[in-house]
């Protein structure tokens, strides 16, 4: 059983929920711009200089129609001779200030010019969780978690700081994932572009007007070289993208990769490798057992649930077997056997657990690699709210799942050199 504390939490936790999902319901609010955190929960701030733990944060603001936003977290393993960089753990931003490309004075970590003390590392794309009304990339846990999966996994996390419900209802959020996926494609092959040529040629074949890497920058100027996010064009690979989901964001990560596996060649140089679903918000008019035993469980119980997906789904389409909360809808036009490496970790005394392990056994159906972590004496996000962080459990959690990535996004050669 849990522990103590955990109850007390739990008792805790489902109080103030509850409180917060009825005050949407009474009063519904629509933004189109969108909200991506709520006042009423602790933030992080950003550091983009190297922090005691050894990764740099940063915030990117990355749709100017939406409130779309990104955390990045990279770790100081990105960096070949992190002795070669003086300021590299400075703490404070005044001292070490640096002028990028177009003036403007970065206080923080700027990726030398050249690249060769870059190291290129795998790019794992985070979705927080929060029941769709809250949570966000730049809370404290969902910091903290990033900051332990960037290390462990040795890659550049990205937590997406999709729009929130009510404000932003489906599919906002599912778009939100997507629109990254895509941010991502598209400053890969900005990155690549604006890749200086040794020889000063454009393209191997003469030389430019006022020398060949000068109208090449002119061309990458048209297009917005201020556009080029300088951490992922040095330090990312996005041939090694991973997705990864909390809660709510399991769903989110999921419909990504379905997104991805219909895009294709489309979403070129970005290959999705591997997905991990943490305890999925997923949910279906036909009780299962679990939904049935636990429906009264510690967290997130199922009537409180049911309140997040009414103030998720628009009224007009609210229906417990939605493709949104239920991947396994007789009616689904997804073909899943073409779905990536799914790893699926659920708690003992979650009364979602059964859906997902559900889903896991389809994916094993049609051989797709889907292993499954399921943890004793755990709740519903045992291993990414702010206070179960520290608990053995969830240490373990983010190691299994370090391990099982690692082999999907290890170099050739190198799969168990971790």
């Amino acid at each position: 059983m849990p522990s103590v504390t955990v109850k007390l939490y739990s008792a805790l936790f489902k109080f103030f929920l509850k409180r917060k999902l009825q005050a949407f319901i009474e009063s519904p609010s629509g933004d189109p711009y969108g909200v991506v955190s709520r006042p009423d929960e602790t933030k992080a701030a950003a550091n983009p200089s190297f922090s005691d733990d050894g990764v740099a944060t940063k915030d990117i603001h990355i749709d100017p129609v939406t409130s779309l936003s990104i955390r990045i977290f990279l770790p100081d393993s990105a960096i070949v001779s992190p002795k070669s960089i003086p300021d590299l753990r400075i703490r404070s931003s005044r001292s070490s200030n640096k002028v990028s490309d177009n003036g403007v004075v970065y206080g923080g970590y700027l990726p030398e010019k050249s690249g060769r003390n870059c190291r290129k590392l795998p790019i794992i794309l985070q979705f927080h969780g929060g029941g769709w009304v809250s949570g966000g990339s730049d809370t404290v846990a969902n910091d903290v978690f990033c900051r332990r999966l960037a290390k462990l996994c040795d890659a550049v996390v990205v937590a997406v700081g999709y729009r929130l419900a009510p404000e932003s209802r489906y599919p906002s959020a599912f778009d939100d994932g997507v629109k990254v996926l895509n941010w991502v494609a598209k400053q890969a092959n900005l990155a690549e572009f604006d890749r200086p040529f040794g020889n000063g040629r454009i393209g191997g074949v003469g030389e430019g007007i006022g020398g060949g890497d000068g109208r090449r920058r002119q061309i990458v100027d048209g297009f917005g070289a201020s556009m080029v996010e300088p951490w992922l064009a040095a330090h990312g690979d996005p041939s090694r993208c991973v997705l990864l989901g909390v809660s709510s964001g399991a769903n989110i990560a999921n419909y990504v990769a379905q997104y991805s596996v219909e895009a294709g060649t489309r979403l070129d140089p970005v290959r999705v490798v591997a997905q991990v679903l943490m305890y999925p918000f997923f949910i279906g008019s036909t009780p299962t057992r679990s939904e049935i035993k636990l429906c009264n469980s510690y967290l997130y119980d199922k009537s409180m649930s049911l309140l997040a997906w009414k103030l998720f789904l628009p009224k007009e389409d609210f229906n417990l077997d939605h493709p949104a909360g239920n991947p396994l809808n007789p009616g689904r036009d997804v073909c899943i056997k073409n779905m990536p490496p799914t790893l699926t970790v659920v708690a003992e005394h979650d009364w979602m657990r059964d859906r997902a392990i559900a889903y896991s056994e389809e994916l094993r159906k049609v051989n797709v690699d889907a292993p499954l972590l399921d943890y004793k004496d755990t709740v519903h996000e045992f291993a990414t709210l702010d206070a179960l962080l520290n608990t053995p459990q969830a240490q373990a959690c983010s190691e299994d799942i370090a391990i099982w990535v690692k082999k999907y996004i290890s170099l050739r050669g190198h799969e168990f050199s971790y």
